[in-house]
């Protein structure tokens, strides 16, 4: 029956998506750290589902860059270097000052921020922002990460392009795997970590994409000087 088929493929459409969820946060918490190896059938045990969905899942993860497949024998947790984090923070750099641009250039497809339609959107933006700031100030990474990942996905998606916004995302998530295996190191992040987002909402809500570049600029060398004092012990 084709209603059958159907149903049967978004179920398990949907639990690889669920195990991929699960495991990402897994990673991005430290708690499947680098070079964590682990097979198909370990996964399937532990989330107590067939293989199928799980293998789908892996084999997302590593599309995206969290995990590298190990010679057939199952797949690993990708480890990550200084210089992979560098040239992460230009790809996404170079992302994010296309957006600029777009703004700059009164582009088509940017939708302007003080369009009353878009008011619970950029509220919800900045909500998120300042959550973020709150869990930065507080030390608490993994709520930082989960906060600041919706920050920028919906941040981005007001520019109009969700290619570029998933192109983003993606990007930002490698830089989080990235820096959570250093931040890790570290007894006490409170006062640590990047808390700017409400401010960099505000400089784009005026337009001022200069404000802008200088807050990404600043974030930018301050993450990477973090990681680069805590990758050289």
């Amino acid at each position: 029956m084709p209603g059958s088929t159907g149903n049967g493929a978004v179920t398990r459409s949907t639990l690889r998506q669920q195990i991929a969820d699960a495991l990402r946060d897994e990673v991005l918490a430290g708690r499947l750290g680098p070079g964590r190896a682990f097979t198909v059938k370990e996964i399937a045990e532990q989330y107590g589902v067939s293989a199928t969905p799980v293998r789908e899942a892996l084999v997302n993860l590593s599309a995206q860059g969290l995990l590298e497949a190990d010679q057939h024998r199952g797949f690993r947790v990708r480890e990550y270097s200084v210089e992979d984090y560098r040239d992460i923070i230009e790809a996404r750099s170079l992302v994010i000052e296309g957006m600029f641009l777009a703004l700059d250039d009164g582009h088509r497809g940017y939708r302007n921020l003080e369009d009353p339609q878009l008011a619970g959107a950029v509220v919800g933006v900045r909500r998120r922002g300042e959550e973020a700031q709150r869990a930065a100030a507080a030390g608490d990474l993994i709520v930082l990460i989960g906060y600041d990942l919706r920050f920028w996905r919906e941040l981005s998606a007001l520019f109009g392009n969700p290619y570029l916004a998933d192109f983003l995302h993606r990007l930002r998530v490698q830089s989080w795997v990235c820096a959570v295996q250093h931040l890790r190191r570290l007894p006490d992040l409170r006062g640590r970590l990047w808390a700017r987002h409400t401010e960099l909402v505000d400089a784009l809500l005026r337009r001022d994409t200069e404000a802008a570049r200088a807050i990404v600029t600043a974030y930018n060398a301050h993450s990477l000087a973090v990681i680069e004092r805590l990758a050289d012990g």
